[in-house]
């Protein structure tokens, strides 16, 4: 795999090569968990049960390179299925730049510490239970709160600190 472009991440997702697609990963563990969807609405419903092989202190699988000998089902994210599954949280980088939104502040690639996507609350590590220890999936609906926001926008969609910190000061 080759070294990456700079700034990779603000290009069009159908730009990148391999090594890069893979580091866009903001490492949540969120699309590793298992989703229950209504067979009458069709609606999917999250819950905090991880497949098997995620593990659950570092929200990192723990044998990608061979995941799909030991879960079939498991979805290699590629631009097609960002674009088509409607599951991939809204704080994905993958859903983000798909709709050429920025990557958060707390994104590794931004904050260039890799523990700050646990902070901003948006990982699952110590959230989530191992499919083998959860029982029915039914049990473990949950809804996965938005990471708090560093400012509100404005009118052109920017954030602005100042106000928002201002704001939770009681000014």
């Amino acid at each position: 795999m080759g070294e990456l472009r700079e700034r990779f991440w603000e290009l069009p997702l159908g730009t990148l090569d391999r090594a890069e697609w893979e580091a866009l990963c903001d490492g949540c563990g969120r699309c590793c968990l298992h989703k229950i969807e209504d067979e009458d609405t069709g609606e999917i419903h999250d819950t905090n049960v991880a497949c098997r092989l995620l593990d659950t202190g570092t929200a990192r699988c723990s044998d990608y390179r061979n995941r799909k000998a030991f879960v079939p089902d498991c979805l290699r994210l590629t631009l097609r299925i960002v674009e088509q599954v409607n599951w991939l949280p809204s704080t994905c980088a993958y859903r983000l730049r798909a709709d050429d939104r920025p990557l958060p502040d707390w994104h590794y690639l931004i904050s260039g510490d890799p523990d700050a996507v646990r902070r901003a609350g948006v990982s699952v590590v110590g959230r989530v239970v191992s499919e083998t220890d959860a029982g029915p999936l039914e049990h473990h609906i949950t809804d996965w709160p938005a990471p708090p926001r560093r400012g509100r926008p404005d009118r052109a969609g920017r954030h602005d600190r100042h106000a928002h910190e201002a704001e939770e000061e009681g000014a």
